[in-house]
Parts: structure tokens; C-alpha cells; sequence
């Protein structure tokens, strides 16, 4: 089980693509948990990940959060997939990030 942990100001925004990022990972058969929380959380639920994604609206963070969650992979979504809401290319993003 592969956790996948979206951070963006309020959690709100990434939960479209949270569903999204699922379906593509169901499709697929990769078994994932794909979960959305607001970036103040990300030094205590980014322990709980396998891949912590920033929301690109909050891209100037990923040095606090790489630094505060250092054994963990960070990386920030690719703003044209977050705008398109394109969990395919996030997932596809996710295995990259992971080497899967």
C-alpha cells in the first residue's frame, strides 16, 4: 500500500484530484491511499507517507517540508496536470518520484 499525501493551503483544492489520482491508481491495480490535508499539516501527516505532492500553489515550501519529513520523498505537482485535475499524469508523476 503506497500512501499518497497532498498538501495545498486548505486540503480542499487537491481533493477533486485526490479521486482522481485513486482511479488512476485502481486502474492500474496499484494498491494506493490517496489522502489531501492543508500544508500545516505536512510535518505531522507527511510522517504517515510514502510520497508527500505539493499543491503548485504552495511550491515555495518544499524546502520546509523536505527538511521537516527528510526520510520521505517530496515533490510538487506539475501545475498543468493540477490545473487539468489530471490524475493519470500526478500518478504517473508518483512512480516516477518512487521509481515504481
Amino acid at each position: 500500500m503506497i500512501n499518497i499525501y497532498l498538501f495545498c493551503n486548505a486540503g480542499m483544492s487537491t481533493s477533486i484530484l485526490v479521486n482522481k489520482i485513486q482511479e488512476a491508481a485502481d486502474q492500474e491495480g496499484i494498491a494506493c491511499n490517496v489522502a489531501a490535508f492543508p500544508v500545516a499539516q505536512a510535518s505531522l501527516k507527511g510522517k504517515e507517507a510514502d510520497i508527500i505532492l505539493l499543491g503548485p500553489q504552495v511550491r515555495y515550501l518544499l524546502k520546509k517540508v523536505s527538511e521537516d519529513c527528510p526520510d520521505k520523498k517530496v515533490d510538487v505537482v506539475d501545475m498543468r496536470a493540477y490545473g487539468m485535475m489530471d490524475g493519470k499524469a500526478v500518478f504517473t508523476q508518483v512512480k516516477t518520484v518512487l521509481g515504481l
